[in-house]
């Protein structure tokens, strides 16, 4: 399978990353504006869309925070006339991620396309070219802090490792095409690169990882504390060198039961489907911004700016990599908090806090009592992929009921309740929980945080 890549793009940019590591953080703010002129040129010359919400008032040397605020549903609303390449098309791209056969091949040969949760209520496509793929590859190769220096400068190339991706793999999801990517682009790593669908019971994915016995574990935090909980019962039987974690809220409860389970250290990110590699943890703990490539504001609820040390309500992102699909002042939904002073590691890259998904792992009575935990992003990913809902809230009665909260009335809410119910139970039952009960609220809202994002998936008060 061929992608997308390019070698000499991918050096030019790691010659650049490796440079700020060396520079001042007023030189990544004269890197972050040179991108910005070109981003906001690139926006004005190419997108409909970008034309008339930036207008004349607009020049390459136009402050950031004068220009328009933007939603996923007002971009997703006008994708044909927010993309700067005409073939770039809704419709076409709708339809090549409905094809799972087609997960991480390139579209046209030129754009890598995943697809994103629907966590704010409107799933998104999001496309990137050469560039993008190449600023993230960059990023990701050599920003990510190794617990082991020495034995990842003697393999760069991680030939050594066995890595373990466990994650949703029914959908073009960008944690999966980026490993799928992985293995396109390096066959020889192919036998040592394989994922792991979080949707399959429980036993059947402990077995799978013993016969595989990965030395990294990539994953979502709920997911490395169940396996922790099936390392400490003895039921998993894996020696990780390091566990990779992203995509959830890590909190350094989880994070030390963790790495107490698996006896190893974990490292975190922080990203996107909008920004792939946003923020990378150094040798100190602390989660830096990849500010030479993305700009990120933390805003209160009236999207004014928040000073440091303040948690925010959202962020605005600006992607500097991408002209393709340019995100301008785009609302996250996440709450950062961008802390003050430099970090002791030395990085001109500002540290952030993140405040990312919160949903809950579900912890219910399988056959005999036994206890089963229903992960959240397998449950968001069932209801999303298979019941085709987006909107949702999914809260916990006991350990054998749930209650499930649909916004839509009437008798399309009606029935995509019906297709909610039927995967839930049939989801429940493979996990080891038959018999499990759904009760329904049709027709009210559902309940959201201040950024406009809910806590989709509560479970059952301590």
């Amino acid at each position: 399978m061929t992608t997308v890549f390019d070698p000499l793009r991918m050096s030019a940019v790691s010659l650049d990353v490796m440079a700020v590591n060396r520079d001042s953080a007023q030189g990544v703010a004269r890197r972050q504006q040179a991108r910005l002129a070109l981003l906001l040129d690139a926006a004005l010359a190419g997108s409909r869309l970008y034309r008339q919400l930036l207008a004349a008032r607009t020049t390459a040397r136009t402050p950031l925070q004068n220009l328009p605020v933007v939603t996923r549903g007002q971009l997703m609303e006008r994708f044909d006339d927010w993309v700067t390449d005409p073939c770039l098309t809704l419709d076409t791209l709708r339809a090549f991620t409905a094809d799972p056969s087609r997960i991480a091949q390139p579209w046209q040969g030129r754009y890598m396309v995943w697809e994103s949760s629907g966590t704010s209520g409107q799933p998104g496509i999001f496309v990137q070219d050469a560039q993008a793929m190449a600023v993230y590859d960059a990023l990701e190769a050599l920003r990510r802090c190794a617990p082991r220096p020495l034995a990842r400068w003697l393999d760069p190339l991680s030939l050594a490792e066995r890595i373990a991706f466990v994650g949703a793999t029914s959908g073009h999801f960008a944690s999966y095409v980026s490993v799928q990517r992985l293995r396109a682009l390096n066959p020889w790593l192919a036998g040592n690169t394989r994922s792991f669908s979080i949707q399959v019971p429980t036993p059947e994915l402990v077995a799978a990882l013993n016969d595989f016995a990965p030395t990294v574990l990539a994953t979502y935090p709920t997911a490395a504390a169940l396996l922790a909980d099936e390392a400490g019962s003895g039921a998993l039987r894996i020696a990780p060198r390091e566990v990779w974690t992203g995509g959830e809220t890590l909190s350094p409860t989880v994070r030390a039961h963790i790495e107490q389970g698996l006896g190893c250290p974990v490292r975190n990110s922080y990203g996107a489907s909008e920004f792939f590699t946003m923020g990378w943890e150094c040798a100190h703990g602390h989660m830096h911004l990849n500010a030479d490539w993305v700009i990120l504001e933390p805003v209160d609820e009236h999207q004014r700016p928040v000073p440091p040390g303040q948690p925010s309500c959202s962020v605005l992102l600006t992607n500097l990599a991408n002209t393709v699909q340019p995100l301008i002042r785009y609302d996250l939904g996440d709450q950062v908090t961008l802390q003050a002073g430099p970090c002791g590691c030395g990085s001109p890259l500002p540290v952030i806090r993140v405040q990312g998904r919160q949903d809950d792992a579900l912890h219910m009575a399988g056959r005999g009592g036994r206890p089963v935990t229903l992960l959240p992003m397998a449950l968001s990913t069932v209801l999303e992929d298979d019941a085709g809902v987006f909107d949702f809230y999914l809260r916990q009665q006991d350990d054998h009921t749930l209650v499930l909260r649909l916004p839509a009335p009437g008798e399309a809410g009606q029935a995509a309740m019906d297709r909610c119910c039927t995967v839930l139970k049939a989801f429940a039952k493979a996990q080891g929980v038959p018999g499990l009960r759904v009760l329904q609220e049709l027709g009210l809202p559902v309940p959201r945080g201040r950024s406009g994002k809910a806590c989709r998936i509560v479970a059952c008060p301590a």
